[in-house]
C-alpha cells in the first residue's frame, strides 16, 4: 500500500484487493450512503469519511494523515495481505474460487465493537434498508452531533454511557421494534461490566460465550460481532445465506445443520473461514443460491 496526502485528503495510490462498493454493501456494517458510483459516505469512530475511487486510486476526504494512520487503515484493513489469503482459501476450492472472483475487492472492515454489538442485534430478522434507518434514528436520538457533509446531518453512535439512559419506549420511537429489549440488555451488561469488550485475551470460544449472555444474542449474531470488531476471522457466522450455499454447493443439496456446516468451514478454511464466509455470503445472497 502506498498513499500521498493533498491537502485535507488521502490518495492511495497503490492497493491490492479492495474495492469500495464490495467491502462496504455485502453485510457487514450499516453506517454508510452511496453518493455515487464507488462513492460512499461512512460514519465510524465519531468521525464522516468520503470516500471515491478517481480513476485507479481511492482517494480518503475530509480526513488527516493521523487520522488515516489510527483510524482507516485498520478500519479498512488495508496492511492485511488479502491475495495470500484468497489464494490459500480457494486454490483448491473451485466454489471459493467463483465467490473470490465475483467480489474480489471485500475486505473485512474492524470495526467499533459496542456499536457493532449493537448493531448485530438489530439486524436480527431485519433488512439491511431498516437496519441503516434504525441506527441512524438511534444515533441521532442519543449520540452525538458530528457535523454535516453536502448538507447532511450526522451523529456518532452513542456511548453505553449515553444509550443508558435510554428507555423502552424511546429505542422503539428508534424502529428497533421486539429488539429494544435486548439493546438495553446489552447495554448495561457492558455498562456492568458483565461484558468487557475491550478485553483481548479471552480465546474465541470464551468471548463467544460472553456475548452471547446478551438476551436475544445467538450464536449468529455473536459470530458476526467477533470476526468484524475483535478481529477473529476463524469464526464462520452463518445465516440462511450461508446455511443455503453450504448445503447446496457442500452437502449435495442436503439440508446441513450448522454443526456440520461449521465442522466443514473448519476442515476447509480453518483460520481463514471468516474470510471464505463472507465471500460465500455475498456471492449466495447476489445470486439467491438456494432460494
Amino acid at each position: 500500500m502506498k498513499y500521498i496526502t493533498e491537502q485535507n485528503d488521502i490518495v492511495l495510490t497503490e492497493y491490492e484487493s479492495f474495492v469500495i462498493s464490495q467491502t462496504l454493501e455485502c453485510g457487514q456494517c450499516f453506517r454508510f450512503e452511496c453518493i455515487g458510483e464507488e462513492n460512499y459516505i461512512v460514519i465510524a469512530h465519531g468521525r464522516i469519511l468520503n470516500i471515491y475511487q478517481d480513476g485507479e486510486n481511492i482517494v480518503f476526504k475530509n480526513t488527516s494523515e493521523e487520522e488515516f494512520k489510527n483510524i482507516w487503515i485498520k478500519y479498512f484493513d488495508l496492511d492485511r495481505d488479502y491475495c495470500e489469503i484468497k489464494k490459500r482459501i480457494s486454490e483448491n476450492d473451485e466454489i471459493l474460487k467463483k465467490a473470490v472472483d465475483y467480489a474480489p475487492g471485500i475486505r473485512i472492515l474492524n470495526q467499533e465493537r459496542f456499536e457493532c454489538l449493537i448493531s448485530f442485534i438489530i439486524s436480527q430478522n431485519n433488512r439491511i434498508p431498516m437496519i441503516k434507518k434504525v441506527i441512524a434514528n438511534i444515533s441521532k436520538k442519543y449520540g452525538k452531533y458530528i457535523g454535516s457533509f453536502n448538507g447532511e446531518d450526522y451523529y456518532a453512535f452513542p456511548t453505553p454511557e449515553k444509550l443508558g439512559l435510554a428507555d423502552e419506549a424511546g429505542l422503539m420511537e428508534c424502529k428497533t421494534g421486539f429488539r429494544a429489549k435486548y439493546i438495553m440488555d446489552a447495554v448495561q451488561r457492558v455498562i456492568n461490566g458483565g461484558i468487557v469488550l475491550e478485553d483481548d485475551t479471552k480465546d474465541t470460544d470464551s468471548l463467544r460465550d460472553m456475548l452471547m449472555s446478551v438476551k436475544g444474542v445467538g450464536p449468529k449474531v455473536a459470530d458476526c460481532v467477533l470476526m468484524f470488531s475483535f478481529g477473529r476471522c476463524e469464526t464462520f457466522p452463518t445465516d440462511v445465506w450461508v446455511k443455503r450455499i453450504m448445503s447446496e454447493l457442500y452437502f449435495g443439496g442436503r439440508e446441513a445443520s450448522v454443526k456440520e456446516i461449521h465442522e466443514k468451514a473448519d476442515e476447509c478454511f480453518g483460520e481463514f473461514a471468516g474470510y471464505a464466509q463472507q465471500y460465500l455470503f455475498n456471492y449466495a445472497r447476489q445470486f439467491k443460491i438456494g432460494a
